[in-house]
């Protein structure tokens, strides 16, 4: 006898069409809950890489700007050394090439932008082995369409010590950051770079008795190095330097009347560094987006790039102060 197929449990097709429909719902609701969280998390782990890039290079600056001025005061020792340094010093000379002074500021709208070492150097570039060309991908000139007033530079000088060296065991040296706009992989934007050099007014002989008197700026000493690439990726650099009372005091520079007055009038250096991203960060392009210096107008960019200005205020410790 046939089974009676009427009482056998089963879904329809209204039933199965309306399941269908609802799991569908569910299913985009649960990919778009997915893609906002996916990119509130791609978006948060962007503005950390700028961060944690951004912080290397705001520690250096922080570092050699803390030693501006600094002189090494050895003492009464058992090396037959000075008690303190011996090396010839130029302050308030009326070049850089000259200057040892701790700290000097060069603007952007002073053409801020680039360094070559015949600018710390005097008379370098003629000599064999002196090279001062450009790093490789490298343009010392701003970028025509590019909106940025890119970037202050600044040099900064500090003594050290080696008591291994007993022709010079006194050391100078002379650092400079400065930005340059950089051409390779399909996008013109700036970069941070980093030079050093150092002064030599060295013994010719162990045995000598006396210590030279005269010396020059060098750019082939152990520590010396130029055009090193600090962190690529940036819109700007900006540096204030702070008087005593707290206030924005000229730039420290002793090409200018103003600026040689100022030399040693420098209590703290407010640094801003305006860091972008490599790839896009927004969606769409918005015309609103802008970044504020700290003297300068607010830039906007029509473009989906993550900016991020850093600000720091690094107070100088071997400036202007008495420690005898």
């Amino acid at each position: 006898m046939k089974k009676k197929i009427k009482y056998i449990a089963g879904l329809t097709l209204i039933e199965i069409l309306i399941g269908i429909v609802v799991s569908s719902l569910m299913m985009a609701a649960i990919y778009s809950t997915y893609s906002i969280v996916n990119n509130t998390y791609n978006q948060v782990v962007a503005k950390a890489k700028i961060s944690r890039s951004s912080r290397d290079l705001i520690e250096l600056l922080i570092r050699d700007t803390r030693m501006a001025g600094f002189k090494y005061y050895l003492g009464t020792n058992a090396f037959g050394y000075p008690k303190e340094t011996y090396l010839q010093f130029g302050g308030g000379e009326t070049t850089i090439q000259k200057s040892h002074d701790p700290i000097v500021i060069i603007p952007a709208e002073q053409d801020g932008l680039g360094h070559s070492l015949s600018d710390v150097i005097e008379g370098f570039g003629g000599g064999e082995g002196e090279d001062d060309s450009l790093p490789e991908n490298a343009e010392a000139d701003k970028i025509a369409e590019y909106k940025s007033k890119c970037c202050d530079k600044i040099h900064i000088v500090y003594d050290d010590f080696n008591q291994n060296d007993k022709t010079q065991p006194y050391k100078r040296y002379k650092v400079t950051y400065y930005a340059l706009a950089r051409v390779d992989g399909g996008e013109k934007r700036y970069a941070i770079y980093k030079s050093k050099i150092g002064w030599k007014q060295r013994k010719t002989n162990e045995s000598d008795l006396s210590w030279p008197v005269e010396g020059e700026w060098v750019a082939d000493c152990k520590q010396c190095y130029h055009n090193q690439l600090v962190r690529d990726y940036v819109d700007d650099m900006e540096f204030i330097p702070i008087g005593k009372e707290g206030q924005k005091i000229p730039y420290p520079n002793p090409a200018t009347d103003e600026g040689r007055a100022n030399l040693y009038n420098v209590r703290a250096v407010d640094i801003r560094i305006a860091f972008k991203s490599k790839k896009d960060f927004f969606r769409s392009i918005n015309p609103n987006r802008s970044l504020k210096g700290f003297s300068k107008d607010p830039i906007e960019f029509n473009d989906r790039k993550l900016r991020d200005n850093v600000v720091v205020t690094v107070y100088t410790r071997n400036i202007g102060r008495d420690f005898n």
